[in-house]
């Protein structure tokens, strides 16, 4: 293992443990991070004694500044390009009511056994006559060939004593693409209900990571499977289902849910979109209804899926700025374009939709085009030539009329002067009639050709210029 530890910071280190005669080790995902071939800027080192002391020892030598944080017993020096922190061994027990350990010092393997998961439990040696030698007592190594996640001690007690790990395990097996063993699989199921006592800031920035991973369907079937989702996010739990009825069924929208998370995920990396997949058919279970002689309908979904998307943002902590408001957007256009590649792409509609969905047209179209989660060939090939239809028209009628993020050619303050007009409803429905002649094409995105129409309309009102 020693040429892992090629950055001179690590001959540093083990000078210090050297000359202080103190044990020291690489520990967590570091060494993690070197059996994923990944490269990482964040170094832990744990040290059998006094962690803060360590590491102002070894901040002198490189001739950089520490921050100590005495409440956690850690330090932080940064050299180079490395972050490396600071902590001495120790072993942890947990009250019942809080993740907040009660800590002692302890051994090497105390520490290590303290850690979530094998696969960060792994450690190397920074001491003379051990120096790059991998302390795996865990078999965290064996696991990482296995692609499994596990927890060094039992896992009911692991998570029992901080329930965020569950969410933690189910994070890194979406990420990583490994399984979670099943005792620990078993074990979450037994203390989901723990997660009461996790703050949903923590939840919501773990179950981000999930939705950021590579194939977010892995964390979220993991989340279901548990029983976890329902009690943090029940709103998406309650997609999942079938009722059938004369007959009659629809789609699970949970999975169909996840299969245009996936989809999207294949050429995204955008958090707030990938949200958008996972709550643009979030209303649906609200909309159900079965119509003789037709079947299931959710008719109006994106609109009550718009309106829950504020509630459901505050309740995960999730920010209520221009996040939640481009996710509320998409949720309430999901719909347009695939029915305008169902029929008859008029260029009235697509100024429309350019109109509504402004700079955020292409993030649509991509949303639009995961939806498409169809088994049957012919549908695809029908949807995709469709979509294929519609980008071209948006991209033609973009060029010619330059609607996107569109500003009316005549204001509110122009129709008040021309008319001598005070605010109120006389102006709004000029200048909303203004705007959908432009929309309908009926006149071209020109001041000229406005200030015409704006004469003609308010003539046919009784009202006439000063």
């Amino acid at each position: 293992m020693e040429q892992y530890l090629s950055h001179p910071v690590f001959e540093t280190l083990a000078r210090v443990a050297a000359e202080e005669n103190v044990q020291a080790f690489v520990i967590g995902g570091f060494v993690r991070d070197i059996f994923l071939h990944r490269s990482s800027k964040d170094i832990d080192i744990v040290v059998l004694g006094n962690g803060i002391d360590f590491a102002e020892k070894a901040g002198k030598k490189l001739h950089t500044k520490v921050s100590v944080f005495k409440n956690f017993g850690t330090a932080m020096l940064r050299h180079q390009d490395l972050e490396v922190e600071f902590v001495g061994a120790r072993k942890e027990s947990y009250r019942s009511d809080s993740r907040k350990p009660i800590v002692e010092n302890g051994s090497l393997e105390d520490d290590q056994q303290r850690r979530d998961f094998t696969i960060n439990a792994l450690a190397i040696s920074l001491n003379a006559g051990t120096y790059g030698q991998l302390v795996d007592p865990f078999g965290g190594l064996e696991d990482m060939e296995n692609r499994l996640i596990r927890t060094p001690l039992d896992p009911e007690l692991t998570f029992s004593d901080d329930p965020l790990r569950m969410m933690r395990a189910i994070r890194f097996a979406s990420q990583l693409n490994f399984k979670i063993d099943q005792k620990a699989v078993t074990a979450i199921e037994t203390q989901k209900e723990r997660i009461s006592i996790v703050s949903k800031e923590r939840i919501t920035d773990e179950l981000n990571k999930i939705i950021l991973s590579p194939e977010p369907s892995v964390g979220f079937n993991y989340l279901f499977d548990t029983g976890l989702l329902q009690l943090i996010f029940p709103q998406m739990a309650q997609l999942y289902g079938v009722d059938v009825i004369k007959g009659k069924g629809h789609k699970d929208n949970f999975y169909h849910t996840l299969q245009v998370l996936d989809n999207l995920s294949l050429y995204s990396e955008d958090l707030w979109l990938r949200w958008a997949a996972i709550l643009h058919d979030i209303a649906k279970p609200a909309t159900k209804r079965f119509e003789e002689g037709h079947g299931w309908t959710f008719h109006g979904h994106e609109d009550k899926g718009a309106r829950m998307v504020p509630k459901i943002f505050a309740q995960l902590k999730l920010p209520l700025n221009e996040h939640m408001k481009f996710v509320q957007k998409m949720v309430q256009l999901h719909l347009r374009p695939i029915v305008l590649a169902q029929e008859v792409v008029t260029d009235s509609a697509v100024r429309r939709l350019l109109f509504d969905a402004g700079e955020d047209i292409e993030a649509l179209m991509l949303l639009c085009n995961a939806d498409i989660t169809t088994k049957n060939e012919y549908k695809i090939k029908k949807y995709r030539s469709n979509f294929e239809l519609v980008q071209q028209k948006l991209k033609d009628v973009e060029e010619r009329d330059q609607i996107r993020n569109w500003q009316p050619p005549i204001s509110g303050t122009d129709i008040m002067d021309t008319f001598g007009l005070a605010p109120g409803r006389e102006v709004g429905l000029i200048k909303n009639a203004i705007r959908e002649a432009i929309l309908e094409g009926e006149i071209r995105n020109d001041r000229e050709e406005a200030i015409q129409f704006m004469l003609q309309t308010a003539g046919k009102m009784g009202l006439q210029a000063k």
